[in-house]
């Protein structure tokens, strides 16, 4: 039986990013279909993780459209929706996962997107790369340092 990995999620008015949070994983696999169905498997610490998602809309599966960066702690996707829009959800269906969770790190409002930096494709090619590397996953705020002392 396999595990479900943790999976943040954001949007753009144009594409959807999936982060699922899996160190050290091999074997990965990905496969989005037009319809939005999106699975993924891979194997971390010699135990199997696997999900399932029926996106909220289609989406352009084919090779640029899908792009996936591989990470010592998460496996990135960017995936490009088919009809530019903002999503109410990422899925179908309004059920609740616990494993879903929404990415307020890179999480846009909709009427903030002209204004957003970080919304080209050079983003996914470094911005988050500070991200991997954190120790313990927490923001860096220079300000609660000063306080505590450092």
């Amino acid at each position: 039986m396999s595990r479900q990995p943790e999976v943040l999620w954001a949007q753009r008015s144009e594409k959807i990013y999936l982060t699922i949070s899996l160190p050290d994983a091999t074997d990965v696999a990905l496969k989005t279909e037009p319809n939005g169905h999106f699975t993924f498997s891979a194997v971390a610490h010699g135990e199997p993780f696997s999900f399932t998602l029926e996106l909220f809309d289609s989406v352009l599966p084919e090779g640029s459209k899908t792009k996936t960066k591989m990470g010592l702690r998460n496996i990135i996707c960017k995936i490009q929706k088919e009809k530019k829009g903002w999503w109410k959800r990422l899925l179908k269906s309004e059920e609740k996962h616990p494993y879903i969770k929404v990415d307020w790190n890179k999480w846009c409002d909709e009427d903030e997107e002209s204004e957003a930096s970080g919304d080209s494709d050079d983003d996914f090619d470094g911005a988050n790369e500070g991200d991997e590397s954190d120790d313990d996953g927490m923001l860096y705020l220079p300000d609660l340092e000063k306080l505590r002392g450092k």
